[in-house]
């Protein structure tokens, strides 16, 4: 029997469900057997203000998803956004355990183990780390070229990681409100590392580029340099944000003024250059805050593969162009109409982390754990499954 999996993204706007099946030829894209859609309430900046609001929803897209897949849903990977997700950086070092000096693969998640010890305690405070993602290794202080440095030589393995963090108080809450629907939660993973997976290409992770996930009430960005993920930032402004400022500017209902962000021509003559000029003012602002993160990290102006966009915002005709005036950068939408996009029958860029979830929990069950018990195992595991889902 293939194996089905199950991907929900819980959106400011929308709550969306993917029900998937694995390929029975390894490397293809998994095929849609469901999906539904529901609209969200109970939350605010992608963080919940009422639990039981986001469960009702969250059933009632599950609902929609399972009639059309024709499959009861039980358990499903979520995905995690909101203003809540947080990055820090933790440097740790173990010494080799081996005699012989030479390096193992129970070395490593030991070095890992000891860098989310060195965190600062503010870092950690009320929040849970989601993801650990081992960014560059050294030995005896020498840079090891590319992923892992089992095999080497050396007196002490010095690892540098991204620790992706969430207000564990938010996680505990989306958790319990996808629980109260009935569906059990088999790993959370950053919305952002799982828009990734469809929006990206294999090329442009290599070379370098940001990601912006365009929400309702967020920027997410995730920036990808060697195929490995190096920041994630989420800023609490959104696609609502250039609806209100028509709505202000113009003074219309808010309806109206989608509708007008949106391209639409309504029977009121509105000058278009004064739509142009809102629109374009707050997606400046909006740019401006990606730029300034870019900059902190170091890849201002440094990413050849440029910004791709994606989400339901993105779909402003004029994104593309104000992106690449703000960022000087390459800029483009996500293109789904190639690859394994378009074998998934992706509808559209407000669909990619639903579908990216599906292919996180389909590559994470292909692979097995090591044989024997115990954490360091354990964190192994977890370790060598990250990096398999990104390599070429």
């Amino acid at each position: 029997m293939s194996k089905t999996i199950v991907g929900i993204d819980i959106g400011t706007y929308h709550v969306k469900v993917v029900i998937a099946e694995a390929a029975d030829t390894p490397g293809v894209p998994p095929r849609i057997l469901g999906t539904g859609y529901a609209e969200s309430r109970g939350l605010k900046h992608g963080y919940i203000v009422s639990i039981g609001d986001v469960s009702r929803s969250v059933a009632a897209a599950v609902s929609q998803a399972s009639k059309a897949a024709r499959i009861k849903v039980k358990r499903a990977y979520l995905g995690l956004g909101g203003v809540g997700l947080e990055e820090s950086f933790a440097r740790g070092e173990t010494v080799v355990e081996r005699g012989d000096s030479e390096i193992t693969e129970r070395d490593i998640p030991r070095a890992i183990a000891a860098s989310e010890k060195a965190l600062a305690p503010s870092a950690t405070l009320n929040r849970k780390i989601i993801h650990t993602i081992p960014l560059r290794y050294t030995v005896d202080g020498v840079k090891v070229l590319g992923h892992s440095p089992v095999g080497m030589k050396g007196m002490r393995l010095t690892v540098e990681t991204l620790l992706i963090t969430c207000l564990e108080r938010h996680v505990n809450d989306l958790v319990e409100a996808v629980e109260q629907a009935g569906v059990e939660v088999e790993d959370i993973v950053a919305a952002p590392i799982a828009a990734s997976f469809v929006a990206l290409s294999k090329m442009q992770k290599r070379v370098g580029c940001v990601l912006a996930n365009i929400g309702a009430e967020t920027l997410s960005i995730v920036v990808f340099e060697d195929t490995t993920p190096i920041s994630v930032k989420v800023f609490p402004i959104g696609a609502t944000d250039i609806t209100n400022d028509i709505a202000l500017g113009l003074r219309i209902s808010p309806e109206e003024a989608e509708q007008l962000k949106q391209g639409a021509v309504l029977g009121a003559p509105f000058p278009k250059r004064k739509i142009d000029d809102l629109i374009a003012k707050r997606v400046n602002d909006m740019f401006k805050l990606v730029e300034s993160h870019l900059k902190k990290i170091g890849k201002d102006e440094l990413l050849p593969a440029g910004i791709i966009l994606t989400g339901g915002g993105s779909s402003i005709q004029t994104m593309p162009d104000l992106a690449k005036a703000v960022l000087r950068l390459p800029s483009r939408i996500a293109s789904f109409a190639d690859g394994a996009a378009s074998k998934m029958q992706l509808k559209d860029g407000s669909w990619a982390v639903a579908y990216g979830l599906t292919i996180w929990g389909l590559q994470g069950s292909d692979m097995e754990a090591p044989q024997g018990g115990g954490s360091i195992n354990e964190a192994l595991s977890q370790s060598w499954k990250w990096f398999k889902k990104f390599l070429p």
